[in-house]
C-alpha cells in the first residue's frame, strides 16, 4: 500500500514525474508507491515545492505540516502530513 496512517499522520509515498501538463494524481504506482505529475520542473525543488502545494490543497492541511522524509532529489518520496478529513474521503472515493 502506497500510504500508512500512524498517530494522525499519513505517510504517502509518492513516484513524482515533473514537467506535466497539470499537477494530478495517477495510477498506483507498483505496490507501493502512487504516481502524482507534477506541473513543475525537477529544477532548483520547484518539483518538490509544486507537490506540497498541491498535496496540501488537495487535502487541506497547511503547506507547513508537510513534511519531506525522503526522496529530496529522487523520484520516489515519502510524504508526511497530518491525517485530514478530504485525505480519507479521497481514499475512500477511489478504493484504495
Amino acid at each position: 500500500m502506497f500510504y500508512k496512517i500512524e498517530d494522525k499522520l499519513v505517510a504517502l509515498k509518492v513516484k513524482a514525474q515533473p514537467k506535466a501538463s497539470k499537477s494530478e494524481f495517477c495510477e498506483p504506482y507498483g505496490d507501493d508507491a502512487i504516481k502524482i505529475r507534477i506541473k513543475a520542473p525537477a529544477v532548483e525543488g520547484a518539483a518538490n515545492e509544486e507537490l506540497f502545494k498541491f498535496l496540501a490543497k488537495t487535502f487541506k492541511v497547511p503547506k507547513s505540516s508537510i513534511i519531506l522524509k525522503s526522496g529530496d532529489t529522487s523520484k520516489i518520496k515519502v510524504i508526511i502530513f497530518p491525517l485530514s478529513e478530504k485525505f480519507k474521503e479521497w481514499i475512500a472515493q477511489n478504493g484504495y
